[in-house]
């Protein structure tokens, strides 16, 4: 087994700067993961960070990646529902981007979960391949491949993979279930709005499954996948998604988006199996339709 490198500092130097400058293959990309990894200690110094001001004469160890425990890795809330060699299926938080943007490509679900299995099968080619996403707001269940064969094949049998949604709405919709058609444009600033014409044709099933005070607890089952779809549907028949300032909800009771994605079913791309991931709502989301319902907060 390779041992573990050492490196004696020989002037005074930013930490990230000094572990890139070692090797000349390393790119600083690689330094902040041996950062996330727990592979980098300084001797004589209890607690690192990427900024942390090196001395001459300290001591820098790099350990072996063998030696880096998968515990080590912080998932930042993100939890591991099912991995295989194909296919892999995580919970999201809310408040964690599915992917990197514009202002954000550090901590999402995609980032923690490529360093997760780079340290798993200790490859830094290992990563995650994107076949869907949530919303940054929403919670749950999301799917990755393990490769872009395995991506295409999901992708390309999309149609057929079932996912349900748990949505505490405000108000009491007229009827206990329904189908919503419309058609769904964004617009330049980035919201999506419902449309005569043009647009993408947008399909989601509901079903209320509680209700209590001022708010309900509606199951709902994408039969297109546009983006915001639920959210502007469900406003669209003046039941918006509470906490959902941006399509027209008055309360933010849990202070977040009361949106859940709680169940995904598909067939497995390799072994042709139906595959079948269920998540909880979420206690903050219970307990607005349940005993104990939080106190209503307006959105300003």
């Amino acid at each position: 087994m390779p041992r573990d490198l050492e490196y004696r500092v020989q002037s005074r130097c930013g930490l990230l700067d000094y572990l890139a400058s070692q090797q000349p293959s390393r790119s600083r990309k690689r330094a902040k993961e041996l950062l996330r990894f727990g592979a980098v200690t300084v001797l004589g110094k209890s607690r690192i960070r990427h900024d942390t001001q090196l001395e001459t004469g300290d001591i820098v160890r790099i350990a072996n990646r063998d030696t880096v425990r998968i515990g080590q890795i912080d998932l930042q809330g993100l939890r591991i529902v099912h991995l295989d060699d194909s296919v892999v299926v995580v919970e999201k938080p809310a408040g964690l981007l599915s992917i990197g943007s514009g202002a954000e490509k550090e901590k999402t679900a995609h980032r923690i979960l490529n360093e997760y299995l780079k340290a798993l099968v200790k490859s830094d080619s290992q990563q995650a391949f994107i076949v869907h996403r949530l919303d940054r707001e929403t919670s749950g269940l999301i799917i990755f491949a393990r490769s872009e064969v395995i991506q295409t094949t999901l992708q390309r049998d999309w149609k057929s993979v079932t996912k349900k949604y748990l949505a505490v709405v405000e108000g009491v919709p007229p009827n206990s279930r329904g189908t919503l058609k419309d058609n769904l444009l964004e617009t330049g600033s980035l919201l999506v709005r419902r449309v005569s014409k043009g647009g993408e044709p947008a399909i989601t099933h509901y079903l209320v499954r509680d209700s209590r005070g001022d708010f309900s607890l509606l199951e709902i089952t994408l039969e297109t996948g546009r983006k915001h779809q639920i959210r502007v549907q469900l406003a669209g028949i003046g039941h918006p998604v509470a906490g959902d300032g941006k399509y027209g909800a008055r309360t933010d009771p849990a202070r977040r988006l009361a949106l859940h994605s709680c169940m995904l079913s598909f067939t497995h791309p390799v072994s042709g199996a139906r595959m079948e991931f269920r998540s909880a709502l979420p206690q903050r989301l219970q307990a607005l339709v349940g005993r104990g319902r939080a106190p209503r907060a307006r959105i300003e």
